[in-house]
């Protein structure tokens, strides 16, 4: 029976995106808005907000030495992330790094789900603008288990609609509309190096996981918490698509 709902919901939704491909994904004024809005992204506001708070609570040097690298070498790390940080044995996103050094610093961290937090990431990820996606999914056993687990997750169908994140972003219904927009090719249109990006529909800055739990919410999925080993696992996997199609870091991003 489960296997029997899985089809008609996977059915429903090739379908529904069919249809919704006949339809324009942009009004022309959405469209104008958004050309507007690449000369003038409202998040470079947050990245400014985000430097300050950078600033106060981590610094460059702190950041560099926590990773064990020269500060000049600090944006090919940072384009590295997520990374496994042998201090905790674990693979990490760079907003979780950037609590640790608050704590070492002598600050309580903010919280990942925090707007300071998301400024505070924009900035330092935008300190790698330009810098190729860098991620090494070989480079160590922890770097291998959470492209794995991130794979499975990305493909595994579940919740009351029995989909996937690949129900939506694979090859088959690539550029069909659902929800008035294009579905993406995640590697191609960038996901791991354009977030944190600001989200027009949402008027706010966001990051890839606070994404993903927007993509989980709307599916009827179980949604996953920000900063763990799931999210870190699922963002190492879309990152390394980017990588794979040889993309940039582009911080601020902006999104629909």
């Amino acid at each position: 029976m489960k296997k029997i709902m899985s089809l008609l919901a996977a059915s429903t939704l090739t379908l529904s995106l069919a249809v919704a491909s006949e339809q324009f994904s942009m009004s022309d004024a959405d469209r104008a808005l958004y050309q507007e809005m690449l000369e003038n992204n409202p998040a470079d506001i947050f990245v400014e907000e985000g430097s300050e708070l950078f600033d106060e609570y981590v610094t460059e040097e702190a950041l560099a030495k926590f990773l064990g690298v020269d500060v000049d070498n600090l944006p090919q790390v940072i384009a590295t992330f997520p990374r496994y940080i042998p201090q905790v044995d674990e693979v990490l996103g760079l907003d979780q790094v950037l609590q640790a050094v608050m704590h070492l610093n002598g600050h309580k961290p903010f919280k990942l789900k925090s707007a300071e937090m998301f400024e505070m990431l924009a900035y330092a990820k935008s300190l790698a603008n330009d810098e190729p996606i860098a991620i090494d999914i070989h480079a160590n056993k922890k770097m291998e288990e959470a492209y794995k687990l991130g794979e499975q997750l990305f493909m595994t169908k579940r919740g009351k609609r029995g989909l996937s994140c690949n129900s939506c972003h694979s090859k088959e219904v690539v550029g069909l509309i659902l929800r008035t927009q294009p579905l993406p090719d995640l590697g191609y249109v960038n996901a791991g190096g354009t977030w944190p990006a600001y989200r027009m529909t949402k008027s706010s800055l966001r990051t890839l996981q606070r994404r993903f739990q927007g993509c989980m919410k709307n599916a009827l999925l179980a949604v996953l918490p920000i900063g763990s080993k799931e999210m870190v696992a699922l963002e190492v996997y879309v990152t390394n698509l980017a990588k794979e199609q040889k993309k940039s870091i582009a911080i601020p991003g902006l999104k629909r």
